[in-house]
């Protein structure tokens, strides 16, 4: 999960801070302290996470985009400069371009604003950008939420009863809220200091880039890793009681399937697994990351002077070409898997399912899988065909030829089709009727009375569009179609009922 420092280089951000028997400091200079210590921590830790650095005041600047190399972000830092007055909405503009441009907006982007809580005067402040929210146009929109999915976490140079003095945290709390309300705004406990600052950021990485640690076991085999990011509980809507649900640090491996067996399943979330000692860029034969450190020993050189599961496993799902199905906690499932960074790199990935004992249906019930060799004879037969989808017992409602309109453009294309059908009468009226009869059965079982009437009223016009060389028996259907989805339409039992059909009206000219 890629991650965009924004950091507030106003003219508010210079205020002195007296430190009781030191020098005196900015309260800049206490934010690229706190900000330093949290590249060290990612560096060490985060080591496969991309990082941009922005800087703005009225105006935004990308300083270093997304990358790696933390010894960069670290040295722009050093050497900010000092502008003019707060305007936060552009910044966040210029955050949207930085993310849309580098990631697209499927991609999940975690936003660290950093401030002193000063948030700007008159407009072009934050306190008139939310004031002006509902009389704005729609080209002028602001920019929260983003197009993609956001963690916003606000660092605050200052300490609640400095904010609560004005509304700015109120502000600060409305920005967040529009953001999604998934982050949290962090303030200094006590004090201005480097320690009351340094305190704050370890907050931060305690709540949003702690490393989650794990064994990886696969029967009397195991492995230490770590996985990027995070795993976040989640919440079963479904549940009586929906309480969050974590991944396990015990990551137990119940099975091995085919990739095309698994095909491409529904997932929550996907993370890359590493080695836990190795965290740091892997080849071909170990888990791999795009950026290369050539002051580094790769994964693969570590992990031959000691032999690592994580590593055997990586390349034997890659050879083989298959997938390991890995039990997250009770009753979830997720799956490892090779996927290739590049033509020489590639990485071991986790998925995560939704929780539940069948989240693939084709798959069947997890628990139900077994080895080969267990049963009674070969499920993939002679011809090596597959054994997936699993037929269920019973057969599905959804499974019924039925029609239903989830969006408008469904529902326009099978009036279209009646159309067209229409314009090529006499020689296509049974496909004409029987479309009509699928359509007038689903308006009946909605209760869609205006669309029988209304597609009624579009074969009238068909009919007196007619060119002349139009054979004369299209009149004649297209008159009785029309009649009949009128009366259909009236909701009389005796032309609307749901088992009958319109049959296609008989004439001199009919074959």
């Amino acid at each position: 999960m890629p991650t965009v420092v924004l950091m507030d280089v106003s003219l508010s951000m210079t205020r002195p801070v007296s430190l009781d028997g030191s020098e005196e400091f900015q309260r800049k200079n206490l934010a690229v302290h706190g900000l330093n210590m949290l590249f060290e921590h990612m560096a060490s830790n985060y080591r496969l996470e991309f990082t941009a650095l922005m800087a703005f005041s009225s105006l935004w600047e990308l300083l270093v985009p997304f990358t790696r190399d933390y010894n960069a972000l670290q040295e722009a830092l050093g050497s900010l400069e000092d502008y003019d007055k707060t305007c936060v909405e552009s910044a966040l503009q210029g955050v949207s371009n930085v993310v849309q441009q580098e990631w697209g907006s499927a991609c999940p982007c975690q936003l660290m604003l950093i401030t002193d809580g000063s948030l700007g005067i008159g407009k072009g402040s934050l306190r008139h950008a939310l004031q002006t929210l509902k009389h704005r146009a729609d080209d002028k929109k602001f920019p929260l939420p983003f197009p993609f999915p956001t963690k916003l976490y606000i660092m605050c140079v200052a300490n609640a009863e400095e904010l609560q003095m004005t509304d700015a945290m109120d502000n600060l709390e409305e920005l967040l809220r529009l953001s999604g309300g998934d982050g949290q705004i962090f303030t200094v406990e006590g004090p201005l200091c480097m320690k009351s600052v340094q305190a704050m950021f370890g907050r931060l990485i305690d709540y949003a880039y702690s490393p989650f640690h794990a064994v990886l076991h696969c029967g009397n085999l195991s492995s230490d890793v770590q996985v990027f990011p995070r795993p976040e509980p989640i919440v079963v809507d479904d549940e009586v009681e929906p309480m969050p649900r974590a991944v396990n640090t015990d990551l137990e491996i119940v099975g091995f399937i085919e990739i095309a067996d698994i095909a491409s399943p529904p997932v929550i979330s996907r993370h890359l697994v590493l080695p836990f000692a190795v965290n740091k860029e892997v080849d071909e034969v170990g888990t791999g990351a795009t950026d290369e450190l050539e002051e580094e020993p790769s994964a693969s050189q570590m992990a031959g002077k000691s032999p690592n599961f994580c590593v055997l496993l990586h390349g034997s799902l890659k050879v083989e070409g298959m997938v390991a199905l890995v039990q997250l906690g009770p009753e979830w499932y997720g799956m490892l898997y090779s996927q290739a960074d590049s033509k020489k790199k590639s990485n071991l990935m986790m998925s995560l399912f939704e929780p539940g004992s069948e989240p693939l249906p084709w798959l069947g019930k997890i628990s139900y899988l077994g080895p080969i060799s267990e049963a009674p004879e070969n499920p993939y037969g002679e011809d090596d065909k597959s054994p997936f989808p699993v037929q269920p017992s019973a057969k599905r409602s959804y499974a019924q030829n039925v029609t239903v309109w989830i969006k408008a453009s469904g529902l326009q294309t099978d009036v279209q089709k009646i159309l067209r059908n229409a314009r090529k009468l006499p020689d296509k009226t049974q496909t004409f009727y029987k479309e009509l009869n699928r359509l007038r059965k689903a308006a009946l079982a909605f209760g869609f009375w205006e669309l029988l009437k209304g597609v009624a009223d579009l074969l009238e016009r068909e009919c007196t569009m007619l060119p002349d060389s139009a054979h004369p028996d299209a009149a004649f259907q297209l008159s009785h179609a029309a009649q009949q989805l009128k009366l259909a339409s009236t909701g009389d039992s005796q032309y609307a009922a749901f088992d009958q059909n319109i049959a296609p009206m008989h004439t001199d000219f009919s074959s």
